[in-house]
């Protein structure tokens, strides 16, 4: 047997005995978001590792080498999602502080962004991952119920809190 079919094999049958104990290594590294799924990480991972295995020497310590590789993509995927996040967040949050400045009389526009940015990464998680699920990343309510399992009009309720304490939010920094 050539090592590209046994590097398969190892590879296959790793993936196939510890997938679940992949989802939760990969779990514990990042947040589940809808631009961000465990695994849609580990499938990437796999696919480019079966699919290169033709060009590696055998793989002797399987485990070793596919948790590196998780590990690495993580630290990929948080690097390009921060550059990427922050253009697309920065044109969306216009959008937003558009919204919110026509109502918070005495600030200036300005000035709404910043305060915005810093009241949306006060939020607790659920909040703040509605707010930029469908505010900053297009997603639709549907979609994320979908992805989720969360009801539609639950998220629409968390959105709708999430939109009001940014309002409290910004009128007591108003009024600093």
């Amino acid at each position: 047997m050539n090592s590209e079919s046994e590097n398969i094999r190892k590879l296959n049958d790793f993936f196939g005995k510890e997938y679940r104990a992949l989802k939760i290594y990969v779990n514990n590294r990042i947040k589940d978001t809808a631009s961000r799924n465990a695994e849609d990480i580990i499938q990437d991972v796999a696919l480019k590792l079966v699919s290169g295995a033709h060009r590696s020497a055998p793989i002797n310590n399987v485990a070793g080498f596919v948790y590196r590789s998780i590990k690495n993509k993580i630290i990929d995927i948080m690097r390009t999602s921060k550059k990427a996040e922050q253009i697309e967040i920065d044109e969306e949050l216009l959008d937003l502080a558009e919204m919110m400045h026509q109502s918070a009389e005495g600030y200036s526009f300005e000035d709404m962004i910043p305060a915005l940015k810093k009241s949306i990464d006060q939020l607790k998680p659920g909040y703040r991952d509605i707010i930029i699920a469908v505010d900053f990343e297009g997603y639709s309510y549907k979609d994320i119920s979908l992805k989720t399992g969360i009801a539609v009009g639950t998220l629409m309720s968390r959105r709708h809190r999430a939109i009001g304490m940014l309002y409290k939010k910004l009128e007591s920094e108003i009024n600093k």
